[in-house]
Protein backbone atom coordinates (compact mmCIF):
# COMPACT_ATOMS: atom_id res chain seq x y z
CA UNK A 1 0.00 0.00 0.00
CA UNK A 2 1.56 3.50 -1.04
CA UNK A 3 1.96 5.81 2.07
CA UNK A 4 -0.05 8.67 3.14
CA UNK A 5 1.07 12.22 3.39
CA UNK A 6 1.19 11.77 7.42
CA UNK A 7 1.22 14.50 9.16
CA UNK A 8 -0.49 17.88 7.34
CA UNK A 9 -1.62 21.80 8.43
CA UNK A 10 -3.87 24.45 7.13
CA UNK A 11 -2.61 27.82 5.73
CA UNK A 12 -4.26 31.13 5.56
CA UNK A 13 -4.63 33.58 2.69
CA UNK A 14 -5.30 36.71 3.27
CA UNK A 15 -7.06 39.02 0.71
CA UNK A 16 -8.89 42.53 0.49
CA UNK A 17 -8.54 45.22 3.13
CA UNK A 18 -10.67 48.38 4.18
CA UNK A 19 -9.51 50.44 1.10
CA UNK A 20 -10.15 47.41 -1.12
CA UNK A 21 -12.80 45.36 0.15
CA UNK A 22 -13.99 41.73 -1.06
CA UNK A 23 -17.25 42.08 -3.23
CA UNK A 24 -19.86 39.40 -2.80
CA UNK A 25 -21.62 38.60 -6.07
CA UNK A 26 -24.68 40.55 -3.95
CA UNK A 27 -23.11 43.55 -3.98
CA UNK A 28 -22.19 43.11 0.03
CA UNK A 29 -18.50 43.49 0.98
CA UNK A 30 -16.25 42.91 3.52
CA UNK A 31 -13.10 44.57 4.35
CA UNK A 32 -11.34 41.05 4.27
CA UNK A 33 -11.42 37.44 4.33
CA UNK A 34 -9.46 34.62 4.66
CA UNK A 35 -9.01 31.48 2.77
CA UNK A 36 -8.01 27.74 4.64
CA UNK A 37 -6.16 26.06 2.59
CA UNK A 38 -4.02 22.80 2.74
CA UNK A 39 -1.18 21.86 0.20
CA UNK A 40 0.02 18.21 -0.70
CA UNK A 41 3.36 17.75 -3.38
CA UNK A 42 5.63 20.52 -4.61
CA UNK A 43 4.98 22.86 -7.35
CA UNK A 44 7.62 22.08 -10.26
CA UNK A 45 9.79 25.11 -11.00
CA UNK A 46 7.41 26.25 -14.12
CA UNK A 47 4.49 25.77 -11.11
CA UNK A 48 2.43 24.03 -14.02
CA UNK A 49 1.43 20.86 -12.31
CA UNK A 50 -1.13 22.73 -10.03
CA UNK A 51 -4.63 20.63 -9.54
CA UNK A 52 -7.41 22.31 -7.80
CA UNK A 53 -9.55 20.17 -5.65
CA UNK A 54 -12.76 21.21 -4.62
CA UNK A 55 -14.80 19.37 -1.64
CA UNK A 56 -18.39 18.57 -0.67
CA UNK A 57 -21.09 20.19 1.25
CA UNK A 58 -19.61 19.47 4.16
CA UNK A 59 -16.24 19.09 3.37
CA UNK A 60 -13.30 20.59 4.29
CA UNK A 61 -9.58 21.90 2.95
CA UNK A 62 -8.35 19.18 5.00
CA UNK A 63 -7.99 16.35 1.90
CA UNK A 64 -5.26 14.14 3.06
CA UNK A 65 -3.04 13.28 5.32
CA UNK A 66 -3.57 13.74 9.26
CA UNK A 67 -3.96 17.76 10.86
CA UNK A 68 -4.75 17.73 14.00
CA UNK A 69 -5.84 21.19 14.69
CA UNK A 70 -7.02 24.50 12.87
CA UNK A 71 -6.77 27.91 14.28
CA UNK A 72 -10.17 29.58 14.41
CA UNK A 73 -12.95 26.22 14.55
CA UNK A 74 -12.94 26.00 18.45
CA UNK A 75 -14.83 22.84 18.90
CA UNK A 76 -15.31 22.11 15.33
CA UNK A 77 -12.49 20.40 14.50
CA UNK A 78 -12.79 16.59 16.04
CA UNK A 79 -11.64 13.43 15.60
CA UNK A 80 -14.13 12.35 12.67
CA UNK A 81 -12.32 15.16 10.31
CA UNK A 82 -8.62 14.68 11.47
CA UNK A 83 -7.85 12.07 8.61
CA UNK A 84 -8.35 13.79 5.05
CA UNK A 85 -11.58 13.55 3.68
CA UNK A 86 -9.44 12.08 0.14
CA UNK A 87 -6.75 10.33 1.78
CA UNK A 88 -7.60 7.18 -0.45
CA UNK A 89 -6.72 9.34 -3.35
CA UNK A 90 -4.15 11.64 -2.41
CA UNK A 91 -0.20 10.88 -1.75
CA UNK A 92 2.76 9.26 -3.19
CA UNK A 93 1.64 6.39 -5.66
CA UNK A 94 -1.64 7.51 -5.96
CA UNK A 95 -4.87 9.08 -7.95
CA UNK A 96 -2.99 12.16 -7.35
CA UNK A 97 0.49 11.74 -6.93
CA UNK A 98 2.31 13.80 -4.80
CA UNK A 99 5.48 12.80 -5.87
CA UNK A 100 4.59 14.01 -9.25
CA UNK A 101 1.30 16.96 -8.60
CA UNK A 102 1.07 19.69 -6.01
CA UNK A 103 -2.47 18.83 -5.19
CA UNK A 104 -4.41 22.08 -3.23
CA UNK A 105 -7.70 22.63 -1.55
CA UNK A 106 -9.34 25.28 0.12
CA UNK A 107 -12.54 25.46 2.58
CA UNK A 108 -15.24 27.56 1.01
CA UNK A 109 -15.66 31.03 1.58
CA UNK A 110 -19.05 31.01 4.17
CA UNK A 111 -17.80 27.41 5.48
CA UNK A 112 -16.49 26.81 9.00
CA UNK A 113 -13.17 25.39 8.70
CA UNK A 114 -10.84 28.38 8.80
CA UNK A 115 -11.73 30.36 5.90
CA UNK A 116 -14.30 33.69 6.32
CA UNK A 117 -17.76 32.50 7.46
CA UNK A 118 -20.60 33.27 9.95
CA UNK A 119 -19.05 31.79 12.62
CA UNK A 120 -15.82 34.29 12.15
CA UNK A 121 -15.51 37.50 14.30
CA UNK A 122 -16.91 40.50 12.64
CA UNK A 123 -13.93 42.76 13.23
CA UNK A 124 -16.40 45.87 13.75
CA UNK A 125 -18.43 44.30 16.32
CA UNK A 126 -15.75 41.81 17.90
CA UNK A 127 -18.66 39.32 17.71
CA UNK A 128 -19.78 36.12 15.09
CA UNK A 129 -20.94 37.91 12.16
CA UNK A 130 -23.94 35.73 12.25
CA UNK A 131 -26.98 36.36 10.13
CA UNK A 132 -24.22 39.90 8.71
CA UNK A 133 -22.11 37.36 7.04
CA UNK A 134 -23.29 37.64 3.57
CA UNK A 135 -24.67 35.12 1.31
CA UNK A 136 -22.29 33.56 -0.88
CA UNK A 137 -22.24 32.24 -4.44
CA UNK A 138 -20.05 30.00 -6.34
CA UNK A 139 -18.72 32.60 -8.47
CA UNK A 140 -17.74 34.26 -5.17
CA UNK A 141 -16.12 30.92 -3.97
CA UNK A 142 -14.44 30.62 -7.58
CA UNK A 143 -12.77 34.02 -7.44
CA UNK A 144 -11.56 33.87 -3.68
CA UNK A 145 -9.51 30.52 -4.95
CA UNK A 146 -8.29 32.27 -8.24
CA UNK A 147 -6.46 34.63 -5.86
CA UNK A 148 -5.06 32.07 -4.20
CA UNK A 149 -3.46 30.76 -7.15
CA UNK A 150 -2.64 34.39 -8.11
CA UNK A 151 -1.03 34.48 -4.78
CA UNK A 152 0.64 31.13 -5.13
CA UNK A 153 2.05 32.36 -8.43
CA UNK A 154 0.28 29.50 -10.75
CA UNK A 155 -1.01 30.76 -13.83
CA UNK A 156 -2.56 27.78 -15.21
CA UNK A 157 -3.75 24.29 -13.52
CA UNK A 158 -2.64 21.56 -14.69
CA UNK A 159 -6.59 19.87 -13.24
CA UNK A 160 -9.19 21.06 -11.64
CA UNK A 161 -11.39 18.78 -9.72
CA UNK A 162 -14.55 19.03 -7.65
CA UNK A 163 -16.43 16.37 -6.26
CA UNK A 164 -19.87 16.30 -5.97
CA UNK A 165 -21.18 20.13 -5.24
CA UNK A 166 -17.42 21.04 -5.48
CA UNK A 167 -18.23 20.37 -9.12
CA UNK A 168 -20.59 23.04 -9.77
CA UNK A 169 -17.29 25.34 -8.75
CA UNK A 170 -15.63 23.19 -11.18
CA UNK A 171 -17.45 23.93 -14.32
CA UNK A 172 -17.49 27.66 -13.17
CA UNK A 173 -13.82 28.16 -12.75
CA UNK A 174 -13.64 26.55 -16.39
CA UNK A 175 -15.72 28.40 -17.65
CA UNK A 176 -15.45 31.56 -16.25
CA UNK A 177 -11.12 31.42 -16.11
CA UNK A 178 -10.79 29.04 -19.18
CA UNK A 179 -7.68 30.00 -19.82
CA UNK A 180 -6.56 28.90 -16.12
CA UNK A 181 -6.89 25.21 -16.48
CA UNK A 182 -6.33 22.40 -19.20
CA UNK A 183 -8.20 19.20 -17.48
CA UNK A 184 -11.27 19.47 -15.73
CA UNK A 185 -13.11 16.35 -14.09
CA UNK A 186 -16.38 16.77 -12.44
CA UNK A 187 -16.99 13.92 -10.26
CA UNK A 188 -20.72 12.79 -9.52
CA UNK A 189 -22.25 16.36 -9.93
CA UNK A 190 -24.47 18.39 -12.51
CA UNK A 191 -25.14 21.27 -14.70
CA UNK A 192 -27.90 23.25 -13.18
CA UNK A 193 -29.57 22.31 -9.43
CA UNK A 194 -32.71 19.72 -10.40
CA UNK A 195 -36.17 19.68 -9.14
CA UNK A 196 -35.80 17.08 -6.60
CA UNK A 197 -32.68 18.70 -5.33
CA UNK A 198 -33.87 21.91 -5.32
CA UNK A 199 -36.82 20.19 -2.90
CA UNK A 200 -34.40 18.21 -0.46
CA UNK A 201 -31.94 21.35 -0.16
CA UNK A 202 -35.45 23.43 1.22
CA UNK A 203 -36.28 20.86 3.40
CA UNK A 204 -33.28 21.74 5.15
CA UNK A 205 -33.25 25.35 4.93
CA UNK A 206 -36.75 24.61 6.85
CA UNK A 207 -35.19 22.55 9.31
CA UNK A 208 -32.46 24.80 10.35
CA UNK A 209 -35.01 27.98 10.29
CA UNK A 210 -37.52 26.44 12.31
CA UNK A 211 -35.40 24.73 15.34
CA UNK A 212 -36.40 27.93 18.31
CA UNK A 213 -32.72 28.21 18.79
CA UNK A 214 -32.07 29.94 15.20
CA UNK A 215 -32.74 33.24 16.12
CA UNK A 216 -32.18 34.06 12.34
CA UNK A 217 -28.82 33.34 13.02
CA UNK A 218 -27.61 35.20 15.78
CA UNK A 219 -27.14 32.08 17.71
CA UNK A 220 -23.82 31.76 18.98
CA UNK A 221 -24.27 33.67 22.27
CA UNK A 222 -26.87 30.97 23.43
CA UNK A 223 -27.68 26.94 22.48
CA UNK A 224 -26.91 26.36 18.37
CA UNK A 225 -29.77 25.45 16.30
CA UNK A 226 -28.66 21.24 16.84
CA UNK A 227 -32.24 19.96 16.64
CA UNK A 228 -32.34 21.67 13.55
CA UNK A 229 -29.20 21.02 11.83
CA UNK A 230 -29.29 17.02 12.74
CA UNK A 231 -32.44 16.79 11.18
CA UNK A 232 -30.73 19.16 7.61
CA UNK A 233 -28.11 16.41 8.03
CA UNK A 234 -30.16 13.35 8.10
CA UNK A 235 -32.26 14.44 5.26
CA UNK A 236 -28.85 15.26 3.11
CA UNK A 237 -27.49 11.71 4.18
CA UNK A 238 -29.90 9.37 2.95
CA UNK A 239 -29.26 11.45 -0.94
CA UNK A 240 -25.73 10.68 -0.05
CA UNK A 241 -25.73 6.93 1.13
CA UNK A 242 -27.46 4.08 -0.81
CA UNK A 243 -30.48 2.71 1.11
CA UNK A 244 -29.46 -0.68 0.87
CA UNK A 245 -25.58 0.54 2.49
CA UNK A 246 -27.37 2.79 5.09
CA UNK A 247 -29.71 -0.46 6.14
CA UNK A 248 -26.36 -2.91 6.35
CA UNK A 249 -24.90 -0.13 8.43
CA UNK A 250 -27.83 0.38 10.49
CA UNK A 251 -27.38 -3.69 11.56
CA UNK A 252 -24.53 -2.49 13.84
CA UNK A 253 -25.35 1.03 15.24
CA UNK A 254 -26.16 0.76 18.86
CA UNK A 255 -29.75 1.91 20.16
CA UNK A 256 -29.11 5.86 21.15
CA UNK A 257 -29.59 6.63 24.52
CA UNK A 258 -31.83 9.69 23.92
CA UNK A 259 -34.15 7.94 21.07
CA UNK A 260 -36.82 9.51 23.49
CA UNK A 261 -38.16 12.38 21.63
CA UNK A 262 -41.22 14.26 22.51
CA UNK A 263 -43.80 11.73 21.91
CA UNK A 264 -42.16 8.77 19.66
CA UNK A 265 -39.47 6.77 20.48
CA UNK A 266 -36.79 5.45 18.32
CA UNK A 267 -37.82 1.78 17.93
CA UNK A 268 -35.11 0.77 14.65
CA UNK A 269 -31.76 0.38 14.30
CA UNK A 270 -32.43 2.69 10.65
CA UNK A 271 -33.55 5.15 12.95
CA UNK A 272 -30.84 5.02 15.39
CA UNK A 273 -28.15 5.01 12.60
CA UNK A 274 -29.72 8.78 11.03
CA UNK A 275 -30.14 9.69 15.05
CA UNK A 276 -26.42 9.12 15.27
CA UNK A 277 -25.57 10.67 12.25
CA UNK A 278 -27.22 13.75 12.73
CA UNK A 279 -25.39 13.90 16.36
CA UNK A 280 -22.36 13.41 15.24
CA UNK A 281 -22.80 16.60 12.48
CA UNK A 282 -23.65 18.74 14.94
CA UNK A 283 -21.19 18.29 16.74
CA UNK A 284 -18.41 19.29 13.54
CA UNK A 285 -20.30 21.59 11.86
CA UNK A 286 -22.02 25.56 11.84
CA UNK A 287 -25.63 25.87 10.74
CA UNK A 288 -25.00 29.11 8.90
CA UNK A 289 -22.24 27.58 7.05
CA UNK A 290 -24.68 24.79 5.94
CA UNK A 291 -27.22 27.39 4.98
CA UNK A 292 -25.02 29.62 3.06
CA UNK A 293 -23.61 26.44 1.26
CA UNK A 294 -27.32 24.94 0.42
CA UNK A 295 -27.88 28.50 -1.09
CA UNK A 296 -24.60 28.56 -2.66
CA UNK A 297 -26.12 25.12 -4.40
CA UNK A 298 -29.93 26.35 -4.48
CA UNK A 299 -28.95 29.55 -6.60
CA UNK A 300 -26.27 28.07 -8.90
CA UNK A 301 -26.63 29.28 -12.32
CA UNK A 302 -23.57 28.90 -14.57
CA UNK A 303 -25.56 30.81 -17.70
CA UNK A 304 -25.91 33.64 -15.72
CA UNK A 305 -22.43 33.65 -14.59
CA UNK A 306 -21.03 33.20 -18.31
CA UNK A 307 -23.85 35.35 -19.35
CA UNK A 308 -24.40 33.03 -22.10
CA UNK A 309 -28.22 31.65 -23.90
CA UNK A 310 -27.44 27.88 -23.55
CA UNK A 311 -25.12 25.45 -22.41
CA UNK A 312 -23.13 24.42 -25.89
CA UNK A 313 -22.26 28.56 -25.97
CA UNK A 314 -21.37 27.64 -22.04
CA UNK A 315 -18.49 24.58 -23.48
CA UNK A 316 -17.20 26.81 -26.40
CA UNK A 317 -15.58 28.47 -24.23
CA UNK A 318 -13.76 25.14 -23.02
CA UNK A 319 -13.90 24.10 -26.54
CA UNK A 320 -11.89 26.85 -27.26
CA UNK A 321 -9.13 26.94 -24.27
CA UNK A 322 -8.53 23.07 -25.33
CA UNK A 323 -10.22 21.57 -22.31
CA UNK A 324 -10.19 17.86 -22.08
CA UNK A 325 -13.51 16.91 -19.49
CA UNK A 326 -13.55 13.53 -17.64
CA UNK A 327 -17.15 12.94 -15.91
CA UNK A 328 -17.62 10.59 -13.49
CA UNK A 329 -20.96 8.96 -13.23
CA UNK A 330 -22.32 6.65 -10.14
CA UNK A 331 -24.70 3.99 -11.23
CA UNK A 332 -26.48 4.20 -7.74
CA UNK A 333 -26.14 8.06 -6.90
CA UNK A 334 -29.23 9.12 -5.51
CA UNK A 335 -27.75 13.06 -4.94
CA UNK A 336 -26.66 13.71 -8.53
CA UNK A 337 -28.29 11.19 -10.86
CA UNK A 338 -26.54 9.86 -13.57
CA UNK A 339 -28.70 11.40 -16.06
CA UNK A 340 -27.47 14.86 -15.02
CA UNK A 341 -23.56 13.65 -16.00
CA UNK A 342 -25.17 12.27 -19.64
CA UNK A 343 -26.91 15.85 -19.69
CA UNK A 344 -23.07 17.53 -19.11
CA UNK A 345 -21.70 15.07 -21.41
CA UNK A 346 -24.46 15.86 -23.95
CA UNK A 347 -23.81 19.44 -23.84
CA UNK A 348 -19.95 18.80 -24.23
CA UNK A 349 -19.98 17.04 -27.10
CA UNK A 350 -22.41 19.33 -28.84
CA UNK A 351 -19.74 22.48 -27.98
CA UNK A 352 -17.22 20.07 -29.56
CA UNK A 353 -15.32 19.88 -26.89
CA UNK A 354 -13.19 16.67 -25.43
CA UNK A 355 -14.53 14.73 -23.18
CA UNK A 356 -14.40 11.16 -21.56
CA UNK A 357 -17.36 9.54 -19.73
CA UNK A 358 -17.33 6.99 -16.90
CA UNK A 359 -20.28 5.40 -15.18
CA UNK A 360 -18.58 3.71 -11.75
CA UNK A 361 -20.81 0.50 -11.10
CA UNK A 362 -21.13 0.41 -6.99
CA UNK A 363 -23.42 -0.25 -4.17
CA UNK A 364 -22.39 2.98 -1.96
CA UNK A 365 -24.47 5.77 -3.85
CA UNK A 366 -23.18 8.89 -3.57
CA UNK A 367 -20.32 8.39 -1.29
CA UNK A 368 -18.57 6.26 -3.98
CA UNK A 369 -16.21 8.47 -4.81
CA UNK A 370 -14.89 8.97 -0.71
CA UNK A 371 -14.63 5.33 -0.57
CA UNK A 372 -13.33 3.22 -3.12
CA UNK A 373 -10.05 4.77 -4.90
CA UNK A 374 -9.99 1.36 -7.20
CA UNK A 375 -12.96 2.51 -9.06
CA UNK A 376 -11.83 6.07 -10.42
CA UNK A 377 -7.77 5.85 -9.94
CA UNK A 378 -7.07 4.07 -13.28
CA UNK A 379 -9.17 6.74 -15.36
CA UNK A 380 -7.78 9.96 -13.09
CA UNK A 381 -4.54 8.38 -13.88
CA UNK A 382 -5.05 8.02 -17.32
CA UNK A 383 -6.19 11.13 -17.78
CA UNK A 384 -3.84 13.63 -15.81
CA UNK A 385 -0.86 11.69 -17.45
CA UNK A 386 -2.04 13.38 -21.12
CA UNK A 387 -2.77 9.87 -22.58
CA UNK A 388 -6.55 10.57 -22.67
CA UNK A 389 -6.15 13.89 -24.80
CA UNK A 390 -2.48 14.97 -26.02
CA UNK A 391 -3.83 16.54 -28.93
CA UNK A 392 -5.58 19.29 -27.27
CA UNK A 393 -2.75 20.70 -25.80
CA UNK A 394 -0.06 19.97 -28.46
CA UNK A 395 1.37 17.01 -26.63
CA UNK A 396 2.07 19.19 -23.66
CA UNK A 397 -0.54 17.68 -21.06
CA UNK A 398 1.80 15.11 -19.43
CA UNK A 399 4.45 17.37 -19.14
CA UNK A 400 4.48 18.37 -15.31
CA UNK A 401 7.44 17.02 -13.90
Amino acid sequence: MSKGQGKTATHFFHLGSEAEPFVFANGDSLPGITVAYEMYGKLNAKKSNAILLFHALSGSQHAAGHTEEVEGTDDRWTNDIKAGWWDLFIGPGKALDTKRYCVICANYLGGCYGSSGPASINPATGKPYGSAFPPVLTTDVVRSQIALLDHLGIEQLHAVIGTSIGGLLALNLATLYPERVRIVMPVATGLKTTVLTRLTLFEQVMAIENDPHFHGGDYYDGPPPAYGLALARMISHKTFVHLDAIEKRAKDTVSQPDGQLSWYKVGHNVESYMLHQGKKFVSRFDANSYLRIINMWLRFDPLRDAGVDNYEQLFARSTAAGHHYLVFSIDSDFCFYPEEQAEMVSALEKARTSSMHITVHSAKGHDSFLLEPELYTPHLVYTLEGRAHRDSVDGQVAEVE
